[in-house]
């Protein structure tokens, strides 16, 4: 088992290991102490991993409930975060209770949301069990709802108080869930390491799966330390999701986050490059890790509908937009743009 420490507003363990759900029950109790515990999941991992955890939690002498919500970024919504935090109340979960979030990146931003603004904020802790939740929603304390206008305009920063990564809950994705994942951890090569990114072109992510997950917690905690509020340098962990999150929206959810992002990194380095806006001609270095790793790369809407939904971003400041742009290979730096400029942008990058 291997243990990455993040220390920011709060201190606090990222443990990946082979194994770990058995006994997250212990673990849990011997780092936290508390009394009961509200596990917040989805219908699909319920089947898959919530009994597990369930008997883990009661079996070290802790009340357990647990709330169930249908998979989808469609649940990632006020309406269901409002059912949760009912569900705690009934539940009589207090102050000295904890939530923790078992699942993916929705359960984890809607379990963490609430768990921030339940009672004025409880402890906290996240069970991810896909590759994109372990490598990077996990860590680091962003937690928020949807809103129809775009994606994530409802949150907090919220630190959880553990992260417990089982790596062998992977084995049960779909392969396109695991390839959701690899988008975030080729992003982290082309924002911040190099020979990360050289590693992932000769080498299989599955095979290395606690290397890649634990580099991946590394290269983030050493962004969150220095920026945990997204004031500055964290806003590199971007890369490629502003154009992403157009697709997103635009495909209502059928294309999943990771294959937005994968589109979304490729159309970035062009665009940067093809605009002047970088000396760096990245597109076609990320383009071959990405379809190596069973990810699209090419973009089915026009470069005017994704500028509409990409005006509404949270990375937009009055009349300005924030861009990731790559430099270099693992080096990656924020540049604001007027936002009509956005436009030219996204065509340079289709």
């Amino acid at each position: 088992m291997n243990t990455v420490m993040i220390e920011v507003s709060k201190t606090y363990p990222i443990l990946i290991g082979a194994g770990l759900l058995n006994n997250c029950g212990e673990i849990i109790k011997d780092k936290l102490g508390v009394h009961a515990a509200a596990v917040i999941t989805d219908d699909i991992v319920d089947k898959l991993y919530a009994d597990k955890v369930m008997k883990s939690l009661e079996d070290a002498g802790l009340r357990a409930v647990k709330f169930v919500f249908p998979h989808g970024e469609e649940s990632k919504s006020i309406a269901v975060y409002a059912e949760i935090l009912s569900f705690l109340a009934e539940h009589h979960i207090t102050r000295t209770d904890m939530l923790i979030s078992l699942g993916g990146g929705i359960p984890g931003d809607m379990g963490g949301f609430a768990a921030a603004t339940f009672l004025r904020g409880i402890r906290f802790v996240q069970i991810p069990t896909t590759l994109l939740s372990a490598v990077d929603s996990s860590v680091g304390g962003k937690t928020a709802v949807n809103l129809p206008a775009g994606k994530n305009l409802v949150g907090a920063f919220y630190q959880p108080d553990l992260v417990i990564c089982d790596y062998k809950t992977l084995d049960t994705l779909p392969e396109s869930i695991f390839a959701d994942g690899c988008a975030e951890v080729i992003k982290y090569g082309v924002i911040m390491d190099a020979d990360f990114f050289d590693f992932l072109k000769t080498h299989d992510i599955k095979d290395n799966i606690e290397k890649v997950i634990t580099r991946c917690v590394e290269l983030k905690r050493d962004v969150v330390d220095q920026d945990e509020k997204e004031m500055g340098l964290r806003a590199i962990l971007n890369f490629g999701h502003t154009i992403g999150h157009a697709i997103e929206i635009n495909s209502h959810f059928e294309i999943s986050h990771g294959s937005a992002v994968a589109i979304g990194m490729v159309m970035a380095a062009k665009g940067a490059y093809a605009t002047g806006m970088t000396d760096a001609d990245l597109a076609d270095a990320i383009r071959e890790v990405i379809v190596k790793n069973k990810l699209p790369v090419s973009c089915p809407f026009t470069a005017e509908a994704l500028y509409a939904v990409s005006c509404s971003d949270k990375k937009r400041s009055g009349d300005t937009i924030k861009l990731i742009i790559p430099e270099k290979m693992g080096k990656c730096v924020g540049k604001r743009i007027p936002v009509e400029d956005m436009l030219t942008f996204i065509k340079a990058g289709l």
